[in-house]
């Protein structure tokens, strides 16, 4: 399958949003700390996405059938920044979310 990985970039953000809305609730996409949090990954995933996709020594290699073929900013492919806001806030929800269950049992 062509863009199995944009594919898969896209559904990820998604599925994780939908997860919140539908099932956990926890209301941390509504707080600015969420928001700032995620500035700092970008603050990071940036300098460090770009470095391991360079062309001139790249540590991770990617298959160009599998990516839609956007490389920003730089070199990094843009299915990279999908993925790394699903792991991110799929994360903090399921921290958010178990911290909430525990305050409501009382342990």
């Amino acid at each position: 399958m062509a863009a199995e990985y944009t594919v898969a970039a896209v559904a990820a953000p998604i599925v994780v949003l939908l997860v919140e809305a539908a099932v956990l609730r926890t209301g941390l996409l509504r707080e600015r700390r969420f928001w700032i949090t995620v500035a700092v990954m970008l603050a990071f995933q940036v300098p460090f996405g770009e470095w391991l996709t360079k062309p001139s020594g790249t540590v991770v290699h990617y298959n160009d059938q599998a990516i839609c073929g956007l490389r920003v900013p730089w070199n990094i492919p843009i299915e990279d920044f999908g993925f790394g806001f699903a792991l991110v806030t799929a994360t903090l929800l399921m921290w958010r979310w178990h911290t909430q269950r525990v305050e409501r049992s009382g342990d």
